[in-house]
């Protein structure tokens, strides 16, 4: 069946958004359609209908071709837990913690995986659309990647080259890109496109054909600015904004290092009531915040550590004796009670870390990691929520008395007794809009319009009309067949 890859001349430069375009105008034309994405880098995972995890941006693309994500579309996942070292989950599993100098060895393994899920993906849909990771340019890991034209010439897929032109440079990011790949690579590209164009798009028309007689390669269009990306679910932490809006119940999430899971805050962001805020390193929490949100992480202990290390773990005590509230999420959730043990160093060195003390809870690191997606009871109100647990750990002690959620009739979570201080393993709870109104209401917030599910639809739709109106999507979909 014919597939279509998206290579990016770097990171960041709109590969999951593009996919995710073109995934639901291909669907819209009729095709049954599936993403795929070789091998991902990310901390924020989503967990599949077969009981595996897998990138959000593979989740995102699922949703819009109108499907249920597996573990097929993204069967290399790498979850970083240090500067040089990362979790592997192969096909949707952990399969091992490895430095970045050992993991070449683990290539021909992966790739293996990689090509099966692909064929199994291809057999089963009218058209596969592909995402490439980093940038082909980066041909000094050539002779181990899977990842972009490792995978085009070993699966036989054309690639389009993707361009952004609101860092600069992008005629040397396209035509420096070709110039550095040999020949059989050179042969695998189709194509490119320029994205992310700020303003009237005819004044690059010189740019794009210089582009055109440089690489001999056919454009696909220039793609202005897309203005609602921000209102999809994001993966990379530097994709959210530091601010919703100026006005409203101050919540402030710190950025943690090995930041997790944080597409559990894009509900929140959109709600008119509620004034997000990430809090980067080296800032202080503001005294007038009224929440605090300690995200999940990758790396529970090292982001105790590296919060404390900002003076953060000073500012919630400060924030606490104000009659401020918290929230912890995963492992945020582990941060707030008295210890966090880690007694077979699965998450690093083994050992015992003192907590911040907020829940009368304590955490032991276990091998077993619970990865399933769960229907919960909200405790206080009742309201059943839908939601996903993705963590190693057991969390036990006198304030889980007080769940925050029931979960096939287990609780979930711990309350202070005050009730300000709140910890649960549940990710994606804000996603549902009843719970959501409920929960903020106690917090003062008026209940919104805000139908979150239904938004990020509307806006998968607009992006796939704003595609259909400045790209060639008739000749990308001809190029794949």
């Amino acid at each position: 069946m014919p597939a279509l890859m998206l290579q990016g001349t770097g990171s960041n430069v709109g590969k999951s958004m593009l996919v995710a375009g073109l995934c639901r105008a291909a669907r819209r034309r009729g095709y049954s359609v599936a993403p795929f994405k070789p091998q991902n880098m990310s901390n924020n995972a989503a967990v599949t209908a077969d009981g595996g995890e897998i990138g959000r941006a593979q989740a995102l693309q699922a949703r819009a071709c109108g499907l249920e994500p597996i573990t097929d579309m993204n069967p290399v996942l790498l979850k970083p837990e240090s500067d040089i070292g990362a979790q592997v989950v192969l096909q949707g599993k952990r399969i091992a913690t490895t430095q970045a100098r050992d993991y070449a060895g683990l290539r021909p393994r992966l790739m293996q995986a990689v090509l099966e899920s692909f064929a199994r993906l291809r057999a089963a849909y009218d058209l596969v659309l592909v995402e490439g990771a980093g940038s082909p340019a980066e041909v000094n890991l050539r002779p181990r990647d899977i990842a972009n034209m490792g995978f085009a010439r070993a699966a036989n897929v054309p690639v389009v080259l993707a361009g952004d032109i609101d860092r600069g440079g992008v005629i040397a990011q396209i035509v420096g890109t070709q110039a550095v790949m040999d020949a059989g690579d050179t042969e695998m590209v189709k194509g490119f496109l320029i994205n992310k164009f700020r303003g009237d798009p005819t004044l690059f028309d010189d740019g794009y054909q210089m582009i055109a007689e440089h690489t001999g390669w056919r454009g696909f269009g220039v793609l202005p600015w897309f203005r609602d990306a921000h209102l999809l679910p994001a993966e990379d932490a530097l994709d959210l904004p530091r601010r919703s809006r100026a006005e409203g119940l101050k919540v402030v999430c710190l950025a943690l290092s090995r930041i997790a899971n944080f597409d559990d805050l894009d509900p929140l962001a959109q709600e008119p009531g509620v004034a997000l805020s990430m809090l980067p390193p080296g800032e202080a929490i503001p005294g007038d915040t009224d929440l605090v949100i300690l995200p999940g992480s990758k790396s529970t202990r090292g982001d105790l550590a590296f919060l404390r290390a900002q003076g953060w773990d000073v500012d919630l005590a400060a924030h606490v004796r104000r009659g401020g509230h918290v929230l912890g999420i995963c492992g945020g959730y582990q941060m707030l009670g008295r210890s966090i043990s880690d007694p077979e160093g699965i998450e690093g060195p083994a050992g015992t870390d003192v907590g911040l003390g907020l829940l009368d809870v304590d955490t032991v690191m276990t091998a077993e990691k619970r990865l399933t997606r769960v229907r919960a009871t909200h405790a206080a109100s009742g309201l059943p929520l839908d939601g996903y647990e993705i963590h190693i750990g057991q969390t036990d002690g006198p304030d889980c008395a007080r769940p925050f959620a029931m979960v096939d009739g287990a609780p979930d979570g711990a309350i202070s007794v005050g009730g300000r201080i709140t910890g649960s393993y549940l990710h994606g709870l804000f996603a549902d809009d009843a719970f959501r109104a409920r929960w903020l209401d106690g917090l003062g917030v008026a209940r919104s319009d805000l139908r979150y599910e239904a938004k990020v639809d509307s806006v998968l739709d607009a992006l796939a009309d704003h595609m259909e109106q400045h790209l060639d999507v008739p000749g990308l979909l001809a190029l794949a067949r």
